[in-house]
């Protein structure tokens, strides 16, 4: 029951997001950037995402964390792997190494020094749902899970989910390796998740 629940509320989650339109989501998308520049330190590393389909873009955020020194990171997968490295986000121009995925979505791989998401300082993960206890719904891949259950009894990276407004409902189903978000980002402001 779980997963055909869960398939249901992607649907419904995406159309939502997707009902937006293109100027819609440019419009919160600006307002999101804008607020996650509280995040930025120089030396900070800070995980990013490279957005699929019609997810949050992080463009103006990105700049802005270049030009302040901050060091980004981009998720990197392993062949037959579920847990994710996290390699340097690319110079202007620089090669993917290999794409990754099927169809139209797949997510550019780059080359770099690879490290763990515990050797960030904060990770922004993209979602397709999130909920008032900071609960996420993702793409169904299953990499996050896995890299922040990986993460779980070590240094604590903070995390971050990344969205539009219509995407926050007020549960989730959720299985019981799932792990909260410390916060979430989307037009409407800034929740912060307290964990007990």
């Amino acid at each position: 029951m779980r997963n055909e629940e869960k398939h249901a509320l992607r649907r419904e989650l995406r159309r939502a997001r997707a009902q937006m339109g293109y100027k819609g989501r440019l419009a919160a998308g600006q307002t999101v950037n804008r607020l996650l520049k509280r995040y930025i330190k120089k030396g900070r590393k800070i995980g990013v995402y490279w957005p699929m389909g019609s997810e949050l873009r992080l463009d103006g955020f990105v700049r802005a964390a270049q030009k302040r020194g901050a060091k980004l990171y981009l998720p990197y997968i392993e062949p037959r792997s579920r847990r994710m490295w996290f390699t340097p986000y690319p110079a202007d121009g620089a090669k993917q190494e290999r794409k990754r995925g099927r169809a139209k979505l797949h997510v550019p791989q780059f080359t770099g020094r690879k490290i763990r998401v515990h050797g960030l300082s904060i990770l922004f993960v993209p979602i397709v749902g999130m909920d008032r206890e900071g609960y996420r719904l993702g793409q169904a891949g299953g990499y996050y899970d896995a890299t922040l259950a990986a993460m779980k009894y070590r240094l604590q990276a903070k995390t971050i989910g990344v969205g539009f407004a219509c995407q926050l409902v007020d549960t989730l189903p959720r299985e019981p390796h799932d792990l909260p978000l410390d916060g979430f980002v989307s037009e409407s402001g800034v929740l912060v998740f307290k964990h007990h």
